[in-house]
């Protein structure tokens, strides 16, 4: 019985030491200290040196110590990469939004509105609008899918007395040449950036412009004025916020829908944490159940109703898109 509780107690520090040394060596890989071949070769020598330490010496408490003091280092210098505003941004996140406010008036200054020929080439338009927080009158959930059910990106929208509407979407914020990557994501390689747009360009670039086009599926919310105006302002504050101070994205913790859940926890704890939630394309399924969407149509029934790709379309860049492409939509 001895040597069987000693041989899991090792297996389970070794795999535990073996997932603290992959994670170690991938924050290397993905860190700024050097050029890629660089970090390349002191990832694999980290992870080859911790390796042969543990084979090799004998005294495996020792081994063990100085191990734990160096992951410690590698820790510790991570935590201390700052995410910055200062960089050579791609144009479609280049320019940062933020909000006077002034009583119920919200002014929310650089809303993105692209003219789009194709997806990266663009005239950037950006405005300025004022919004009467005691106009706000609807909620809408935007999911966007392209590669199956369980992944999708999320937005919020707002609308203002049925004809002013301003959706808002959390993503990365790359540099110019800088692609995605899901790894990538969890090694602060991207600050995050909410971006605040006209849905002519937030939707439509998505629906229209992207090669393979993505499909955009919008729910109508159950409305509750004061709940939607605390979550407006939730995302008013975000964005001043992140104006002065930059936030890291993170694949898992910081991303477009734990944000959102973030900021509707702050007012209510109708709402929890959960595989529906981690995998994102289920979402507005999840809303369903809570009560949250239109429940007296079967889920599968409103999602078909709600996808607006074919709306889209034929609206194109008329100034009424966001009135025109809810005609029709179910609204508890």
């Amino acid at each position: 019985m001895g040597k069987t509780i000693k041989f899991f107690i090792i297996l389970f520090l070794s795999i535990i030491i073996a997932c603290m040394t992959a994670w170690a060596s991938l924050a290397i890989f993905y860190s700024n200290l050097a050029e890629e071949t660089t970090r390349t070769n002191i990832a694999i020598a980290y992870a080859a040196c911790t390796i042969a330490a543990f084979l090799f010496i004998k005294k495996r408490a020792w081994t063990l110590i100085g191990y734990l003091i160096v992951f410690c280092l590698i820790v510790a210098w991570w935590l201390n990469i700052k995410p910055s505003n200062d960089r050579n941004w791609q144009p479609d996140v280049a320019v940062l939004h933020y909000a006077i406010i002034q009583d119920n008036q919200i002014t929310i200054r650089n809303i993105r509105n692209l003219t789009y020929r194709t997806e990266t080439d663009f005239d950037a338009h950006y405005y300025d609008k004022t919004f009467d927080l005691n106009a706000l009158d609807s909620v809408d959930l935007i999911a966007v899918y392209w590669m199956g059910d369980a992944i999708a990106h999320i937005m919020m929208s707002f609308g203002f007395q049925d004809k002013d509407f301003v959706a808002f979407s959390i993503e990365t914020r790359k540099e110019r040449g800088e692609g995605y990557s899901t790894i990538k994501g969890f090694f602060k390689q991207y600050e995050l950036i909410y971006i605040v747009g006209d849905e002519r360009d937030l939707i439509r670039v998505r629906t229209d412009y992207r090669n393979p086009q993505e499909d955009v599926y919008l729910y109508r919310i159950r409305f509750n004025r004061e709940r939607a105006q605390k979550l407006f302002m939730e995302y008013i504050r975000q964005i001043n916020d992140m104006k002065k101070k930059p936030v890291w994205y993170n694949t898992f913790t910081t991303n477009c829908t734990t944000n959102i859940v973030m900021h509707i926890k702050t007012f209510t704890q109708n709402i929890h944490y959960n595989w529906k939630i981690l995998l994102s394309g289920y979402t507005p399924q999840y809303a369903y159940e809570r009560g949250a969407l239109d429940t007296r149509l079967p889920f599968d029934e409103l999602k078909k109703l709600s996808h607006i790709n074919p709306k889209a379309h034929i609206i194109g860049n008329d100034p009424e898109f966001s009135k025109k492409i809810r005609d029709g939509l179910p609204k508890p």
